[in-house]
C-alpha cells in the first residue's frame, strides 16, 4: 500500500513544474537578475499578468457595465475563493488594497474612549503602521500607547510571556478598550511570530486583537475559523502572486457592526440618519467595501488567476515546503559567505524569509537621514550594478539583510548574493567613516 502511494506521489511530482531556475521564464526578471526581495512588493507571474491584461481589456470594452455590475459578481467569486484559503465565511472577507489600508480602517473605526490602550511591539511593527499609531493618538483624547520592547532573536515562549505580562499589567478602567496590534510575520526583521497564540491570550484577557498579517497569505497556513482574531488583514500581492495592490480583509460577524465606514467612504455607507438602511448585518459590511467608484478592480480580481496559478504548481504545501527549506539553507549559505551568522539558528522564527548579519560596523555615528539615504543607495546600487535585490535594515545596533526564498530561487542565488554583498560592504565601510566624520554621534532609528 505504501509503495503504491509513493509511486502515485512520484508520478504527480513528475508532471508538476520543477522549482528553481527553471521557473524564471514564468516571471519578468531580466536575465541574470537575482531577486531575493520578493517579499517587499511581490513578483507577478507572467500567466497571472496575462490574465490581468485580459481583465483590463474587458473593463475598457464596457466600463459602465463592468464597474456597476460585472465587477461585483466577479468580486463575490473572488471572496468565496479566498475565504476557502483562510477558512472563513465568505461574508467575513472583503478585498482591499493592502494591509496598511486595513489597519488604518480598523483604527479609524474604533470608538476610542479615555483610558483606552493601544499596544504595539517595538522594533518589528511595520513602518506605515508605526506612523498610523501616532496619527490615531493625535486624533483621539486620553488614549495611551503601550510598547513592548523586543530585540531578535527571541523565542516564541519568551515573546508570549512578555506579551501576556504586559497586557496583565495594564490598569483596568470602566469603558476601557485595550487593542493589541499583532504581526503574523514581521517585515524587518522578517520573522514569524506566534500570532495565533497571541490572539488566544487576547481572548483570555478581553483584549481586541488586530492582526497585521501582511506577509502571511502564501507563506504559512491560515485558519481564521480556528484562530478567531477580532480583525485580520493580509496582502495577496506579496506571496500569493496576485497583482499589487490587493489584500484580504477579514472581520468576523461578531465585530462587523464596529466597521462603520471605509477609507474613503463608499456609496455603501449606512448612516444612522437613513430612514431605510440600504443593507444590514453582513450584507452591510460587504456592501461597504464592494463599490468604491472608479478604483481599479483588476488587482482585486487578480486573486482568482493567482490562485489558479498556484494550483498549477501543486498543493500549497509543495510551494511553502520548497520556499521554507530554501530559506533555512540559503540563510546558512549566505552567512558562510559573509563570515557572519543567521538571526534564527533554531528555525522557529523562519517561514520563507531569512535574516543574516552583514559584515559592517555599527552605524551608531550616522544620523537617521544619513542612514536612510545610505540604505536606499546601497539597494539601488545592488540592483542596477550587481543584478541583485535584497532588503537591508538595522536592528539592535547591527546591519542585517532580509532575503526571501521563492520558487524561482536556488541555493546558488544565496551564494552569489553573499559574494556581491561582501564586495559592496567593503566599499561602504569606508563611506560610512567619511559620513560619520565630524558628525555628532547619534543613535539612528531602526530602518
Amino acid at each position: 500500500m505504501g509503495d503504491t502511494a509513493s509511486e502515485t506521489n512520484k508520478a504527480k511530482e513528475e508532471v508538476l513544474p520543477k522549482f528553481g531556475h527553471g521557473m524564471l521564464d514564468q516571471f519578468c526578471f531580466p536575465p541574470g537578475f537575482i531577486n531575493l526581495n520578493h517579499d517587499s512588493y511581490g513578483s507577478l507571474p507572467i500567466p497571472v499578468l496575462r490574465a490581468t491584461e485580459k481583465l483590463a481589456v474587458q473593463v475598457e470594452q464596457k466600463p459602465d457595465l463592468f464597474i456597476r455590475n460585472t465587477a461585483r459578481k466577479m468580486l463575490q467569486e473572488v471572496r468565496a475563493r479566498v475565504a476557502q484559503v483562510v477558512n472563513a465565511d465568505v461574508d467575513e472577507c472583503v478585498i482591499i488594497t493592502n494591509a496598511t489600508h486595513g489597519i488604518n480602517t480598523i483604527l479609524f473605526n474604533i470608538d476610542w474612549q479615555p483610558g483606552s490602550r493601544l499596544m504595539k511591539i517595538v522594533s518589528s511593527t511595520y513602518g506605515a503602521v508605526q506612523r498610523t499609531i501616532p496619527m490615531t493618538l493625535d486624533r483621539t483624547t486620553g488614549v495611551e500607547l503601550v510598547s513592548i520592547p523586543v530585540t531578535y532573536p527571541i523565542t516564541h515562549s519568551d515573546l508570549l510571556e512578555r506579551f501576556r505580562s504586559t497586557l496583565v499589567s495594564i490598569p483596568c478602567h470602566a469603558g476601557q478598550k485595550v487593542v493589541a496590534i499583532i504581526h503574523g510575520i514581521a517585515s524587518k526583521p522578517g520573522v514569524l511570530l506566534p500570532w495565533e497564540e497571541m490572539v488566544a491570550i487576547c481572548k483570555e484577557l478581553d483584549v481586541w486583537s488586530v492582526v497585521d498579517g501582511a506577509h502571511l497569505l502564501g507563506q504559512v497556513p491560515v485558519d481564521l475559523n480556528k484562530t478567531q482574531p477580532d480583525f485580520w488583514v493580509s496582502n495577496g500581492h506579496k506571496w500569493l502572486f496576485s497583482k499589487r495592490a490587493s489584500a484580504v480583509f477579514y472581520v468576523p460577524k461578531r465585530n462587523q457592526h464596529l466597521i462603520k465606514f471605509t477609507l474613503p467612504s463608499s456609496i455603501g455607507y449606512v448612516s444612522p440618519q437613513d430612514e431605510v438602511p440600504s443593507a444590514t448585518g453582513s450584507g452591510r459590511f460587504v456592501t461597504l467595501f464592494e463599490y468604491c467608484r472608479t478604483i481599479d478592480y483588476v488587482p482585486f480580481l487578480s486573486l482568482a488567476p493567482a490562485l489558479d496559478y498556484r494550483q498549477s504548481l501543486g498543493e500549497e504545501e509543495r510551494i511553502t515546503a520548497y520556499c521554507h527549506s530554501l530559506a533555512l539553507e540559503g540563510g546558512k549559505k549566505l552567512g558562510e559567505v559573509l563570515g557572519t551568522e543567521v538571526m534564527d539558528n533554531s528555525g522557529e522564527l523562519t517561514a520563507n524569509m531569512t535574516n543574516v548579519r552583514l559584515p559592517l560596523s555599527p552605524p551608531s555615528k550616522l544620523s537617521t537621514p544619513q542612514l536612510q539615504d545610505l540604505i536606499f543607495r546601497i539597494c539601488d546600487q545592488l540592483s542596477e550594478e550587481h543584478g541583485l535585490m535584497v532588503n537591508l535594515y538595522v536592528h539592535d545596533g547591527g546591519w542585517w539583510t532580509r532575503c526571501s526564498a521563492q520558487i524561482w530561487n536556488e541555493i546558488g542565488d544565496f551564494e552569489k548574493a553573499g559574494k556581491r554583498l561582501l564586495e559592496l560592504c567593503k566599499q561602504k565601510e569606508e563611506e560610512m567613516k567619511q559620513l560619520a566624520s565630524g558628525e555628532v554621534a547619534t543613535k539612528p532609528e531602526e530602518v
